[in-house]
């Protein structure tokens, strides 16, 4: 049986991927913070749940033990786990500047770290990062999270490069407007703009972003490594 290991499992499009690849028979390891409702869609897609605070290393470490404990190996990384802050730069501090890069960047990179050795041991594997469109583009206002997301996306490509001769892939979703409690600090009149703003005229699902996830980590997407696939209904061109 195939193995996946969701990143920030407990959000939106974290339940969304593990729904989606546990349907395709994968057997799913679903990462949390905070949320004790992971622990219950692990239940129920027959998975099992980790806890680890991304920010630290040492947990990270204890995570994927545990992780190749219960599931001997994994076939899928999807790094989803993310946070965000909104401000202007001079306004963030910097407690919670590496607080975002330790999450959102570093956490993905240690767990990728980790997991590496095991695939290209087998010389098989898969790794998605989950970016966001501000990290090909840039936003006002979020100027510490683009940077963050358009640091997966190099990380990426390079990473790609990298470990392509062992057969590993690497590719990235940059998200757009997606309707997950991220987008509860806007009143519905705002929400209707950003729907007005996408060309394809409406905001985007956790599932637009579980098929597109399951698509680059499937047999159909082979020959696809490097690659930063955006869904946003055109909201980036």
């Amino acid at each position: 049986m195939k193995t996946v290991l969701i990143t920030g499992a407990g959000g939106g499009i974290g339940s969304a991927i593990a729904k989606k690849f546990a349907e395709q028979g994968y057997f799913p390891v679903l990462h949390y913070h905070h949320s004790e409702e992971t622990r219950q869609l692990a239940e129920t897609l027959h998975g099992i749940a980790v806890q680890a605070d991304l920010s630290e290393v040492s947990e990270i470490e204890a995570m994927i033990q545990q992780t190749l404990h219960h599931a001997g190996h994994i076939d899928v990384l999807v790094n989803n786990a993310g946070i965000s802050v909104s401000g202007l730069l001079t306004d963030i501090s910097p407690e919670t500047r590496q607080k975002l890069f330790s999450v959102n960047v570093l956490g993905a990179i240690e767990c990728t770290r980790l997991l590496l050795p095991s695939m290209i041991h087998r010389k098989s594997g898969c790794i998605l990062n989950i970016s966001s469109m501000w990290g090909q583009v840039g936003a006002s206002c979020e100027v510490d999270y683009s940077a963050t997301k358009a640091a997966l996306i190099g990380f990426t490509k390079a990473l790609a490069q990298e470990v392509g001769y062992s057969h590993i892939r690497v590719n990235c979703i940059a998200p757009g407007v997606i309707q997950t409690r991220m987008l509860d600090c806007y009143d519905s009149a705002t929400l209707a703009d950003l729907a007005g703003e996408t060309p394809l005229g409406r905001l985007g699902t956790p599932e637009d972003i579980a098929e597109a996830a399951a698509f680059l980590c499937s047999e159909q997407a082979s020959f696809i490594t490097g690659q930063v696939l955006g869904v946003s209904g055109g909201f980036v061109i």
